[in-house]
């Protein structure tokens, strides 16, 4: 996927759903992941989203509402995410600390799209198109109108995805704009140190079968320097856009109204 794609909220809501029906797709219930639970005895039950409580209008950011039904859709992707690490750790989500974050994002990218068009920017059908293509193809499928029926299948209408793109398009524009350092050496060998304890750490827990000490080698340093330099661009990309937006949330006209 393209790495600026993970800016939008909706569409990573989106995305995660796209994935989970590719992944039930290939491992139908009954099979995989439950003949493993059958010798390991009963799978813990997934937490579910409590979205009860949620009012009609989550938030006016500049006299522009967030909805409680948008909020929803973005929420209950976020946290379809979590759940599935909780599975894996035993520690169930703090659902109030995850709701307030989304709902910081989600002001976040209001806040800095009506930035984006005041500053002059706009989102060209072409653009909007080319990246729907992208999510495409990322999403294995093999045009856009395929993209558009899985979001209809999902609630989402075309209407509304391509508005969740026409936001993607500007909030990239807002990341080309802002001024980030390229990383140094000494950054990319710390990411490269975490990368293999990380690897190391995993084999020494089981690691997958039929995983081969070949297959799992880590690559040398220069080897991997590019990959490092992109992980270590978007790293400082993602935390130039959060300030850019807590700058803007200064000075702007925002209430909240999601209960704590």
């Amino acid at each position: 996927m393209p790495k600026k794609l993970l800016t939008s909220a909706a569409l990573v809501a989106f995305l995660m759903g796209l994935a989970a029906c590719s992944d039930d797709a290939e491992d139908p219930a009954g099979q995989g992941g439950d003949a493993s639970a059958e010798q390991e005895g009963e799978s813990p039950e997934m937490p579910e989203a409590d979205v009860s409580d949620i009012p009609d209008v989550v938030a006016d950011v500049e006299g522009e509402e967030i909805s409680g039904e948008e909020f929803t859709a973005i929420y209950e992707g976020q946290f379809q995410q979590m759940a599935m690490q909780a599975q894996m750790t035993g520690e169930e989500p703090d659902q109030d600390e995850l709701k307030s974050q989304t709902l910081d994002s989600m002001v976040g990218n209001e806040l800095m799209i009506q930035d984006a068009a005041d500053s002059g920017h706009e989102a060209s059908k072409d653009e909007v198109d080319e990246l729907l293509k992208n999510a495409a193809e990322e999403g294995g499928l093999e045009s856009v109108d395929d993209l558009v029926a899985s979001a209809e299948e999902q609630g989402q209408s075309e209407d509304q995805l391509r508005q969740d793109a026409h936001d993607q398009v500007l909030l990239e524009k807002v990341i080309d704009d802002l001024e980030v350092d390229e990383p140094s050496e000494d950054e990319l060998r710390d990411l490269y140190d975490q990368s293999a304890a990380q690897q190391q750490g995993g084999e020494e827990g089981g690691g997958g079968e039929g995983s081969g000490g070949e297959e799992s080698e880590m690559p040398s340093f220069e080897d991997a320097k590019p990959q490092l330099e992109e992980q270590a661009k978007q790293q400082a990309e993602q935390e130039a856009l959060a300030q850019h937006a807590e700058d803007l949330r200064e000075d702007a006209d925002v209430e909240t109204y999601l209960d704590s």
